[in-house]
């Protein structure tokens, strides 16, 4: 969990009168709840805190929590009732038979992979993606981690391709009207908002002395992402097809629209594990996707 209280009694309360209306409250508020029910933190089927508590927490209007819970129930992360609150329907799921995965009685979710992964002295991520929301939901965790002294990682290496900026996508748009450019515009803002994220908060890592080496690169390609990969360390690699769905998106104006949109941190993963057997499934899947990864990385992307 993220301590909103470190940053200063008065950083909820700054956010909310001079910036609610653009979103930043808004985007905080449901960035830290979706990362809370994909890491099983809020797990399925069990309740959110009450919005009174939420405002509390985050130092926000109640309007604000409204908003964001309506915007969850619109992705589908959560059913809310009157009077009843707000029961999670969704989480981020990962299919897998390693003994690390299914260790938890809840099943796999992604944050315990990534805790591990960060806990090598070395570690390397590569990283084929929509947007970079997921990423920095769980890489803001892993930098709590560090600072409290849970872990020291001496090197940090991650490798990102996002889709070009001038790649025409099929979703997120209005459904009825393919040349609104509103949800691209708003898919834009929301990648450069989290791609910043993860920039500032690996680099003040280094910076503040807590990492030695750490290296972040960025690069766009000419793609329409159908899946995401996260590739762990070499050894390791998360897939996981995009589905597209139908969805109310609510804009920063108020107006709600009908959208073609995919999953992002709800889309199902599967797990795969190198190991010392060339010929083993896991083996060839982990080479393949990393071998499909440095090809668009050295070739396509910039």
């Amino acid at each position: 969990m993220v301590d909103w209280k470190r940053y200063g009694p008065d950083v909820g309360r700054r956010q909310t009168s001079a910036g609610e209306g653009g979103g930043r409250a808004f985007h905080r508020v449901a960035d830290e709840l979706r990362a809370r029910m994909a890491d099983g933190r809020y797990p399925l089927r069990s309740f959110l805190p009450s919005q009174r508590d939420l405002a509390e927490e985050f130092a926000v209007s109640r309007d604000t929590v409204q908003r964001v819970i309506r915007e969850l129930d619109s992705e589908g992360w959560t059913d809310t009732r009157q009077g009843s609150g707000s029961r999670v329907v969704k989480s981020q799921r990962i299919q897998s038979s390693t003994p690390k995965a299914t260790r938890s009685r809840s099943g796999a979710t992604l944050a315990p992979l990534i805790s591990e992964a960060f806990e090598q002295p070395e570690v390397t991520l590569a990283v084929y993606t929509l947007t970079s929301e997921s990423l920095d939901a769980h890489i803001r965790l892993q930098v709590e981690r560090i600072r409290n002294g849970s872990i020291v990682p001496e090197r940090i290496t991650l490798r990102m391709i996002l889709p070009a900026e001038t790649q025409h996508l099929p979703y997120p748009r209005v459904k009825e009207d393919r040349n609104d450019e509103r949800l691209h515009q708003r898919l834009r803002e929301i990648t450069e908002r989290h791609t910043k994220s993860l920039r500032e908060s690996l680099r003040a890592l280094r910076t503040e002395g807590l990492v030695s080496s750490v290296e972040v690169e960025i690069r766009r390609a000419p793609l329409i992402p159908a899946f995401k990969l996260y590739l762990l360390n070499g050894v390791e690699a998360l897939h996981g097809m995009y589905e597209v769905i139908e969805r109310e998106i609510e804009l920063e104006s108020g107006e709600e629209v009908t959208s073609l949109d995919v999953l992002g941190l709800g889309a199902t993963l599967t797990h795969h594990v190198k190991d010392t057997d060339p010929n083993s499934q896991g083996t060839v899947f982990v080479d393949s996707m990393q071998s499909w990864f440095e090809s668009v990385w050295r070739l396509l992307a910039v």
